[in-house]
């Protein structure tokens, strides 16, 4: 048999699929990194935490599965988009990743917007924010002087951890796009974008196609990781991507729904849809797009939830299950980091509004999750304003639509159908993909044919759906009221 394995690395670990050619996963393996908060709107992860996750879940997929490694016959990874690493002419990391929830650019956004702005969204058919690279870069160019001086390199999360197995410097043309360094017009590096940061276009890497074998597991990574030298090495991509292309979505008009650290709703077009609200990235797919929305804070406000209150998940989904629709009047935005669709405003601030006695944390949990729920369908009317089209039914990914709670308040919210695949993680993907790139699978669709499988199905109550749009007026309401607080000075 032949096996194929697959990397992501999220917001809070890093997972391994392994994959075997008849469409079923063997074995996985997570491993979790923390995420730094220095400062408030800081946000970092040291990119030494992700190669030594890679070793860890290596060894635990050969330990759990018992594959010989000489059975692994590619490798490929994948991870959050924009998250980009600055290092010397040796590859020595300079100093931690900014993470793409970080949002200190705000000035250097600004400052883009007024003098760029055109040229930006031109190339990169996008606006100006703090998620992306080249704010994030410039902002290290204004306050780290010194450290902005030694850089030689400019390297994206799944790249620098695939250099260190390979040796290689590439990068594939989806992450690139999400540099916001790249023209999408040329695909090629931008002369003129790279010139705002004032850096040459020939310290880039190469671009590749996300399916290119670019490296082979040298004797030092075999040595860390228990694989064979010489193991086959796929260039990867970016980790929506790779959940989209697990959950089945390959034809137009296919939809995924995604509850996981950042929310998002994708839709497989022909064509992308240049909007403020939306970000489009290529398809692995040519000729294929995957325009969606954005929630920066999902499940992550779940788990902040969690992590500051007290609790496990199950135990508060039990006591969210016995609350109303509406929490008894308390509402609550996902705002954490800023937020993305429809409003674009790293400024933005979570809150609880219409606290009174009777709330319970049980009407705290519910209200998380109802928040996020209304994030999500804020996320779908701005689809629906741009005539993005697409069916009545989505594939539901991430760690949230595990939770049945969650899972049906979404579907009612959206009022369509949800498909719950029995695998559709980014590691998963990236297991495929290097599958497609050694030929055990012929073709993306016929990845999807042997290894997609449905397992559930999720229908809307039309009678909650109504309640639902009453609370996300109510919801609508108290953002547009507390917006203009936010956008003000901080005390």
């Amino acid at each position: 048999m032949k096996y194929l394995l697959g990397i992501d690395f999220g917001g809070g670990a890093s997972k391994a699929t392994l994959l075997c050619e008849n469409g079923e996963v063997v074995a996985t393996h997570t491993t979790e990194y923390e995420t730094f908060y220095p400062k408030p709107g800081y946000a970092e992860q040291n990119p030494d935490d992700w190669v030594e996750a890679t070793c860890e879940n290596i060894s635990g997929i050969l330990k759990a599965s018992k594959v010989s490694p000489e059975d692994i016959y590619a490798v490929a990874l994948d991870a959050a988009t924009h998250t980009a690493i600055i290092a010397d002419e040796d590859f020595n990391v300079i100093r931690p990743a900014i993470y793409w929830t970080d949002t200190r650019s705000i000035k250097e956004v600004q400052y883009l917007k007024e003098n760029y702005g055109d040229i930006i969204e031109r190339q990169a058919l996008h606006k100006v924010d703090t998620i992306w690279s080249l704010p994030e870069l410039l902002w290290i160019k204004n306050n780290e002087p010194e450290n902005w001086k030694k850089v030689r390199r400019i390297m994206f999360a799944k790249d620098y951890v695939r250099h260190t197995l390979t040796g290689d410097y590439v990068t594939d043309y989806i992450e690139a796009e999400g540099s916001m360094l790249f023209d999408v017009n040329t695909m090629q590096w931008s002369k003129e974008l790279c010139d705002i940061l004032g850096i040459d276009v020939s310290i880039m890497p190469k671009i590749v196609k996300p399916y290119d074998v670019v490296g082979e597991i040298s004797d030092e990574a075999s040595r860390l990781t228990g694989l064979c030298s010489g193991t086959k090495v796929i260039c990867g991509t970016t980790d929506t991507v790779m959940e989209v292309f697990a959950s089945g979505a390959v034809k137009k008009g296919q939809m995924t729904l995604k509850l996981a650290t950042a929310g998002r709703i994708c839709v497989v077009t022909d064509k992308p849809y240049p909007d403020t609200n939306l970000i489009n990235y290529s398809h692995i797919i040519d000729g294929y797009f995957y325009p969606g929305t954005a929630t920066k804070s999902c499940a992550a406000s779940y788990r902040w939830f969690r992590d500051t209150f007290g609790g496990d998940y199950k135990e508060l989904d039990k006591l969210a299950e016995n609350i109303p629709i509406g929490s008894n009047g308390l509402v609550f935005h996902p705002y954490l980091n800023g937020e993305l669709t429809p409003y674009a405003n790293p400024k933005l601030c979570a809150d609880f509004v219409g606290v009174r006695a009777i709330h319970k944390k049980g009407h705290f949990a519910r209200a998380v999750l109802e928040g996020v729920v209304m994030s999500m369908l804020d996320c779908k009317k701005t689809l629906d304003s741009l005539d993005v089209v697409h069916g009545d039914s989505a594939v539901i990914i991430g760690g949230g639509g595990k939770s049945p709670l969650w899972r049906q308040m979404v579907c009612d919210a959206l009022g369509i159908e949800l498909l719950q695949m029995k695998y559709t993680d980014s590691s998963f993907g990236s297991a495929m993909l290097a599958g497609v790139a050694v030929g055990v699978f012929s073709s993306p669709q016929n990845a999807v044919e042997i290894c997609n499988k449905v397992i559930s199905k999720t229908i809307p109550d039309y009678n909650n759906t109504k309640k639902y749009e009453k609370l996300f007026d109510r919801y609508k309401a108290i953002q547009k009221a507390l917006e203009p607080i936010y956008n003000g000075d901080e005390l």
